[in-house]
């Protein structure tokens, strides 16, 4: 069986130390390294087992919430009625508990997520297309921002993920207000689970999601965009590039899509009424 090495952990949570061997300009040395920590998340709803899913061993509880939410697993924050985190020799399991009317419990076995699900993987598990093709019902609200909050945002980010600065290799999803200013942020190794770990944070602490604007540090596929949709996030701004299933989404949900987000500029693929101070005209075939 495999285990991991005892070494020490880092300073920081979901980094560990670990010994390598580091080559610079042809000198050789011994140094501990700081490494992001992955780990079998197991998911269960009343004592049956659900999903099991690679991720940051950080901010469990927001990513049970979010998780569940945005998998439709419960309708409401309130029917998630408490998460009990267990270390296992394995992994961590997330006991959830949740309430008679909860979506998770009226799924038949054959519906239900029974394949392990990886890090980069935001669908894995899912047994039939009805699954992975959810639509969401469109955004009713009019959000919008001004482009200056998206660049500073953006430049607001780096400086908001300790565990990247610590380790690299882990994907970020922060939540800012229409000022730019960020609320709150989420890193994971996995960037669908980094967006889980961000709505279910804002969704334990009732914040709202009405107005603001979604910052990620990674591409913006489909599961992303239809995350961000049933969170009721009208603004999406990746550091990456989207997918054209993800475009398709963002239209169809009125998201506005903003793609290759740099702090000198970006792409606008959806929506561009709801970024303020752009050329509107320039824009009208996006």
């Amino acid at each position: 069986m495999f285990e991991p090495s005892p070494v020490p952990a880092g300073d920081t949570e979901g980094v560990a130390r670990r010994h390598t061997i580091q080559w610079r300009d042809d000198v050789r040395r011994s140094i501990m390294d700081s490494v992001a920590e992955e780990v079998p998340v197991a998911m269960l709803y009343n004592d049956i087992a659900f999903s099991v899913m690679m991720a940051s061993p950080a901010d469990l509880e927001d990513f049970a919430f979010g998780f569940s939410l945005t998998e439709g697993l419960i309708n409401h924050p309130g029917q998630l009625l408490g998460v009990d985190i267990q270390p296992r020799l394995e992994g961590i399991e997330l006991a959830m508990a949740v309430a008679s009317d909860a979506p998770v419990l009226a799924a038949n076995a054959s519906n239900a997520r029974n394949l392990p699900g990886r890090s980069g993987c935001g669908i894995c598990g899912a047994s039939q297309l009805e699954q992975v093709i959810r639509t969401p019902t469109p955004l009713d609200h009019p959000a919008t921002c001004s482009a200056a909050s998206v660049r500073l945002a953006l430049a607001s980010l780096k400086q908001s993920q300790p565990m990247n600065a610590a380790a690299g290799s882990t994907h970020a999803a922060a939540w800012a207000d229409p000022c730019g200013r960020i609320l709150q942020v989420r890193e994971d190794v996995g960037r669908h689970n980094a967006l889980d770990k961000l709505i279910g944070s804002l969704a334990r602490r009732s914040m709202s999601t009405r107005a603001g604007v979604l910052v990620l540090s990674s591409r913006a596929s489909y599961e992303m965009v239809s995350k961000a949709a049933f969170a009721g996030m009208a603004i999406v701004a990746a550091v990456s590039a989207p997918t054209a299933l993800a475009i398709d989404l963002a239209k169809a949900a009125g998201i506005c899509l903003v793609g290759f987000a740099r702090q000198d500029g970006f792409n606008v693929y959806s929506h561009p009424h709801r970024l303020l101070e752009l050329d509107s005209i320039a824009l009208a075939n996006a």
